[in-house]
Order: C-alpha cells, then sequence, then structure tokens
C-alpha cells in the first residue's frame, strides 16, 4: 500500500452531474460544504467533470480553457448562442451545447428536421482560429441524421441524382447520390479530431443510431425501419467518398451516427470520461489526494460500462486512493461497487426516501452526505 501520510485532508470531489437536479459543479458545493461543516480544515477541492455528454465545456473551462461564444445553427435551424473552450492549438466542443435536445425549441422533439450542421459549423470556427486538436462531446443528440448535416457544415456538398445540393440532409439521406468532400474546410486534414463518447453502438442493426436512440429523439415506431434504410443508403454513399467502412464499429452510432461520419474521416473516437480526465489534468491532482468522492445521479448497470463513475474511480485507486460515491439511487451491490473500486457509497434516498424531493431538495441532501462521509472517512 503506497504511504498514505502526505495526503491526509486532501479530498477531491469529481462527480458527474445529478441530472435534473444539479450540475457537477452543483454537486461538487454541496458535497464540499458538508466535509467543511464537519472540518473546517480539510483541503476539499471540486473537480466538475463529464463523460462526452452536458457539462464537457464546462469541466473545460472550469480546468483553465479559455470560452470562445459565438452563434451557430441549432438543432432545427434556427441560430443559437453556443461556445467553444480553447486552450493553445486545442479546442473543446460539446455536440448537446448546440445541437442537442435541450436546445429544441419548447422542448418538442424533431426527429425529421434536427440536425447536426451547427457542430459542424462550431467545428469549423475553431478551424479558422488556429485549433488543431479538436475534442468534441458527442452526447446528448437531438437528431438522427448519421452526421450528415455535421458534415455540411464543415463544408462537404451532399448532392442529389440531378446535381442539386441538399442543404438539409436529415430527412433526405436515401436522396444523396454523390458527396463532394474536396470542399470541407481546408484545415480539416491538419487537424486531430477525438470524440469523447461513452456508448459503443455501431450504426446500424438492432444496437444501432435508429433502434437504439431513435425513439427517445422522438421517432415513432414504424419510422425505425425507414430511419434505419436511410442511414444504409447514406452509409453507402459516405463510405463510397472516403474509401472507409466502419458503419458497424463501436460507437458508429453514436450521437445519432455523428460517431460513424467523423470516425469515416479519420476522427478516434475514446472513452468520454477518459479525455475529460486528461482535460482536467486530473492524475496530477490525485497525487495530494486521500480520499476522491465521485457520483452520479444513479449508481446502475451503465455506470459500470465506462460511465463516469467508473472511470474516475479506475484513476484512483490506481492512485491508492480512497473512493467513495454520492448518487441519488444505488442499484448496485456492494461486490459491484468494489468491482469499480468504489469503497462506499451514499444514496440520496437513503435519507430522503420521497424521489421528489431528493430532486428538488438535493443540495442540501448532498451537503448532509458530505458530513457523514467526513464522519466516516476522514
Amino acid at each position: 500500500m503506497p504511504d498514505r501520510s502526505p495526503r491526509v485532508g486532501s479530498v477531491l470531489i469529481a462527480s458527474d452531474k445529478f441530472k435534473g437536479s444539479l450540475t457537477s459543479s452543483g454537486v461538487g458545493a454541496a458535497v464540499r460544504r458538508g466535509l467543511l461543516t464537519a472540518d473546517g480544515e480539510l483541503d476539499v477541492r471540486v473537480v466538475p467533470v463529464a463523460d462526452g455528454g452536458d457539462g464537457t465545456l464546462a469541466a473545460a473551462e472550469a480546468a483553465g480553457f479559455e470560452r470562445v461564444p459565438l452563434s451557430a445553427t441549432g438543432p432545427t435551424g434556427e441560430p443559437v448562442h453556443t461556445a467553444y473552450a480553447r486552450k493553445a492549438d486545442q479546442a473543446v466542443i460539446e455536440l448537446a451545447h448546440v445541437s442537442g435536445l435541450a436546445l429544441l425549441p419548447g422542448r418538442e422533439l424533431a426527429p425529421w428536421r434536427a440536425t447536426t450542421r451547427g457542430t459542424g459549423e462550431v467545428i469549423a470556427a475553431a478551424l479558422d482560429a488556429g485549433c488543431r486538436r479538436i475534442v468534441l462531446g458527442i452526447g446528448g443528440s437531438a437528431s438522427t441524421d448519421g452526421g450528415a448535416g455535421l458534415l455540411v457544415g464543415l463544408g462537404a456538398r451532399l448532392l442529389d441524382r440531378v446535381g442539386d445540393e441538399i442543404s438539409d440532409p436529415g430527412a433526405h439521406l436515401d436522396q444523396i447520390a454523390d458527396i463532394d468532400l474536396t470542399t470541407m474546410h481546408p484545415a480539416l486534414g491538419e487537424a486531430e479530431l477525438l470524440l469523447a463518447c461513452d456508448v459503443d453502438n455501431p450504426l446500424l442493426g438492432p444496437r444501432g443510431a435508429s433502434a437504439v436512440y431513435g425513439p427517445q429523439k422522438g421517432l415513432a415506431p414504424d419510422e425505425l425501419p425507414v430511419v434505419e434504410a436511410n442511414l444504409h443508403c447514406w452509409a453507402d454513399r459516405l463510405d463510397s467518398a472516403t474509401g472507409t467502412d466502419v458503419r458497424l464499429a463501436p460507437g458508429a452510432g453514436a450521437a445519432g451516427g455523428v460517431g460513424y461520419a467523423l470516425m469515416a474521416l479519420g476522427a478516434r473516437l475514446r472513452p468520454g470520461i477518459d479525455l475529460v480526465l486528461e482535460l482536467v489534468g486530473f492524475a496530477d491532482q490525485l497525487r495530494t489526494a486521500r480520499l476522491v468522492i465521485t457520483g452520479e445521479g444513479s449508481l446502475d448497470e451503465q455506470t459500470m460500462s465506462g460511465k463516469a463513475p467508473a472511470g474516475i474511480a479506475a484513476a484512483s485507486s490506481s492512485a491508492g486512493c480512497e473512493v467513495v460515491a454520492v448518487c441519488g439511487r444505488r442499484e448496485l451491490d456492494d461486490a459491484q461497487l468494489t468491482a469499480m473500486g468504489i469503497a462506499a457509497s451514499y444514496a440520496l434516498l437513503d435519507v430522503e426516501s420521497d424521489v421528489q424531493r431528493c430532486m428538488t431538495d438535493a443540495d442540501a441532501l448532498l451537503e448532509g452526505l458530505g458530513r457523514v462521509i467526513a464522519m466516516n472517512h476522514l
């Protein structure tokens, strides 16, 4: 066992958001208050994190990246105010921040109109600014356009059978006869594209973008086969244009097929939490930590498949730190938590049986759990 003596009193709080209640920073602030109430001498640092979905941009900003605001095409064509984060020649872009479900007007699902074009526009803006390492978090997409809109945003020309340009390809993937990639952003070939993703679904098939994620984007059961067929057509055309075939690669189905389109252009997909931990310098911060507190709204089977707490626990355990978790609901048993490297968990539902109150009063409840953690682990 590593020597713990220099780590006494040093605590890192690196929890994902509690969806619908608190951001990553909000969770950290609440737990921190509870820890300091129990022991005001503790050295407690909050490290906002995310796994590639919403919160990725905020995590980068908290780690010292500069926020670069701009306007881009929103998920249904309206302009939205968005941003990317920049440090030197590196940019962090969050798809959910420009093409996400939360940006749909009135939160009304629009599966046939939603586009990822704006995300391509933000990538282009970062390239214009000289960024050559692009980290794109691809969770939370509103569309299943196969990434076609994103490529249009980067300058690609999608042509129908008579040579007319298709500017809004999401509902017309089956009408694309040719793809001209020569008009894409000239700096794209010089850039490294990294996709932060926490799913391994392929583009097509029973685990593909349409079958698995189509319903949450608003597709009716009888529309799923139509979108699947359209994605087949799109993949045939893009494979022909790029000389690749990554439609069945793990992660190709992420963000309605954005993973597929960008991997066809040479992007590399990595677990979102691993990329975010690198961005925020988590390994360096672990060197002086004794205890790491992680968590998310629900600790369940999905947590074990590369979600933020699993990645944080793995990194922290390897560094010799004790890891505990906070959550709204716990569905994992002790053995499953131990397998991830988590020594103990503290759930809001353990102290408040009313789910609605757990949502509305998460801040105060987490502060209370912070006091309990201080008593039990410090």
